[in-house]
């Protein structure tokens, strides 16, 4: 994400992430439920334990002029143990049937969670499907999240997106980046607007009035990088290296505007960073520019990244923000957090990536950046595990990229970028931590590098240049 205003997170002081029991919960026939709480204190209340979900499969209708969505969600997942009853998140639309496995299961959704207890307990590593019917107005996101976020009605459709909430705001999810999972959307909206996700698109039909859009994201996503755009949009659908690329830019903005002229580079973008990190990992490129001034910030939501107004007020092209979202795909979608405390190595990475298109695009050279950079750098902040009001900080995300061109010169180029091509190699479509990659780094560096990495980014004065 790229932020123009940052806001805090009005949360508890970290703590270490662990599974919290079901309250008042007890064994039924040697199965327990799963937690209620991933007790991740960035994002206290999110997401749920007791099984991983393989798949989401989404059904929604929305009607812009009373702002209703009813909805249809089918979760495939694997229970973690043996389960008698879970939970999945779900905020501000009301329940209607839930089945597990196709038989009626008694639920209950009050305060954010929706709690599903099957008439048989699932058995440790068992595959089983929920499905859920839902309805209502959907309801935005006001804590954690820069700018606006959730689902949120527009004058002409609606957006949902946000970091790091938004999914459970239109579909049940287990709403947390460490259960990854894959996607197939369909969205119905009347005729004439267009209704856009991620992943690869696929038919579109019309009838009565209404055309139902679908989408299909089939590398594991997490549920935060999910996004519904839907509104009077002017649709490229395009191709890149043989995948699909699809762009859009509001139809009230020129077609030859700042908006559209940065979407357009995206392909040669995501050529670039192929070539510096591997292979970009997924089956389709894009992106949306949205014009909603609550949007102030960029998210990098899976294969095809949003941008808010505020980018292109200039009336220029902006290519950093594109490149920024774009090496998300990589770092902080492919290889995900495993818990939010470790956002540098989303932020970090793609401010760095910035720096590198800049010199690559005739302008400052990286090592330029870093300089002016470190010379204003508040070394009191720390990158890794900033502290929730710190989540979308400068210390995460300038800091954060200094910690990476510092790793550069430390080992040099040739080893520095087999690191990021090893990283990104061997935790595709996976979820990772600061330990993990520094014990990567170590491993391809042959060197020890905790010291260097403990003075980059919890030190707290500035470290010395190497």
């Amino acid at each position: 994400m790229v932020g123009r205003h940052v806001r805090g997170l009005a949360v508890a002081v970290v703590a270490a992430v662990a599974l919290v029991s079901c309250t008042g919960g007890e064994d039924r026939d040697g199965f327990r439920p799963g937690s209620v709480d991933l007790a991740d204190p960035y994002v206290p209340g999110s997401g749920n334990g007791g099984y991983d979900v393989d798949h989401y499969r989404l059904a929604v209708r929305y009607d812009p002029a009373d702002d209703r969505l009813t909805g249809r969600a089918e979760v495939t997942a694997t229970a973690t143990q043996p389960l008698s009853r879970f939970n999945l998140d779900l905020v501000g639309l009301r329940v209607g049937t839930v089945t597990v496995d196709g038989a009626p299961a008694e639920h209950r959704h009050a305060d954010g969670e929706l709690t599903v207890t099957p008439r048989q307990g699932l058995g440790k590593g068992s595959r089983f499907t929920v499905e859920v019917a839902y309805a209502g107005v959907p309801e935005p996101v006001t804590d954690g999240v820069l700018g606006g976020g959730g689902f949120q009605h527009t004058d002409d459709g609606a957006i949902a997106l946000g970091q790091p909430h938004s999914a459970a705001t239109w579909f049940p999810v287990n709403d947390h980046p460490s259960d990854k999972a894959t996607y197939d959307i369909e969205v119905t909206v009347p005729a004439g607007l267009a209704a856009l996700s991620n992943g690869v698109p696929g038919e579109r039909t019309t009838d009565d009035g209404w055309t139902t859009w679908r989408w299909a994201e089939r590398s594991p996503m997490a549920s935060y990088l999910t996004t519904l755009v839907i509104g009077d949009y002017r649709v490229e659908d395009g191709s890149h290296d043989g995948k699909p690329l699809v762009t859009a830019v509001p139809t009230e903005l020129p077609a030859t505007g700042p908006e559209a002229r940065s979407l357009a580079r995206t392909g040669e973008i995501a050529d670039y960073l192929a070539g510096l990190f591997g292979p970009y990992p997924f089956e389709a490129y894009g992106g949306v520019v949205v014009a909603d001034e609550r949007i102030g910030y960029a998210l990098e939501t899976q294969s095809r990244p949003v941008y808010g107004p505020g980018f292109f007020r200039s009336g220029e092209p902006n290519y950093g923000v594109v490149v920024h979202e774009l090496a998300h795909q990589w770092f902080g979608n492919s290889v995900a957090l495993a818990r939010w405390s470790d956002i540098w190595l989303n932020e970090g990475f793609a401010s760095y990536a910035e720096w590198l298109w800049e010199e690559h695009d005739g302008g400052r050279t990286a090592q330029r950046n870093f300089e002016q950079q470190y010379a204003v750098t508040d070394w009191s902040r720390r990158t890794l595990d900033p502290g929730p009001g710190q989540l979308f900080s400068t210390a995460v995300y300038k800091r954060g990229a200094l910690a990476v061109h510092a790793l550069r010169r430390t080992v040099g180029d040739d080893v520095f970028f087999q690191i990021l091509r090893t990283w990104v190699t061997e935790r595709r479509d996976g979820t990772a931590t600061t330990d993990d990659f520094v014990a990567l780094a170590e491993r391809v560096a042959g060197r020890p590098l905790g010291p260097f990495f403990d003075a980059w980014l919890t030190g707290a004065t500035p470290p010395d240049l190497p």
